[in-house]
């Protein structure tokens, strides 16, 4: 993996280029760029208390095919240890053109969850309790968690509800379509090579959207 620093107007950011393989290669890459957050940048989904401090937050901003098979460019917003596997792991899913909806901070959804996944937003840190519970603290209030096409890749919590409930008719895992997320494919076969788990794994309550470092 290739790192460059890039210097901004006010900061150095840090790039991380994975080596271009696969399909469009040639034409197109991940070049994702890593700069610092603020609290005011944070907006909603962060507020004093919150697990992880701004300070400790990246923004990975990088190029992802849409479903259109455009090239666009996206942001997550993650914890500063999980940078550079979570760009392995995009590097992986850009060179596969792999079909990433839209990827946006979720202050653009005034960090509500249920708007991002009714947008079908790629997206990361949210301090947020759990969709469906709000007595628990969401794994994405520390950074290290990210869910990818909600609509394609459902959540369906403990009382049967599914999240975003648009993507009913995609809790039939047996029709591939674009940017739904298989056993097997790039992106869980990617992510387990970080370590990280699936939620499409969990036998109660699976979440086909969501990956996380720990496995909650």
């Amino acid at each position: 993996m290739q790192i460059v620093l890039r210097a901004a107007a006010t900061a150095l950011a840090l790039v991380l280029v994975p080596p271009p393989t696969g399909a469009g290669a040639r034409t197109a890459r991940l070049d994702a760029v890593v700069t610092p957050v603020t609290a005011a940048e944070l907006g909603a989904s962060y507020r004093p208390g919150c697990p992880v401090p701004p300070e400790r937050l990246r923004r990975i901003t990088m190029n992802h095919w849409d479903l259109a098979g455009e090239v666009r460019r996206g942001e997550l917003i993650v914890h500063q240890d999980v940078v550079a596997p979570l760009v392995t792991v995009f590097g992986k899913a850009f060179a596969a053109r792999f079909p990433i909806r839209r990827m946006r901070p979720v202050t653009e959804y005034g960090a509500s969850d249920p708007a991002s996944m009714a947008a079908d937003n790629t997206s990361a840190f949210n301090c947020r309790s759990v969709t469906g519970d709000a007595t628990r603290l969401s794994q994405h209030a520390h950074g290290d968690a990210v869910d990818i096409n909600p609509l394609e890749n459902p959540y369906v919590d403990r009382k049967g509800t599914v999240h975003p409930p648009d993507g009913v008719p995609f809790l039939d895992r047996g029709r591939a379509v674009p940017g739904m997320i298989l056993p097997g494919d790039v992106l869980t076969t990617a992510f387990e090579a970080i370590g990280w788990q699936w939620g499409g794994r969990w036998s109660s309550a699976p979440d086909f959207q969501h990956f996380s470092a720990n496995g909650r």
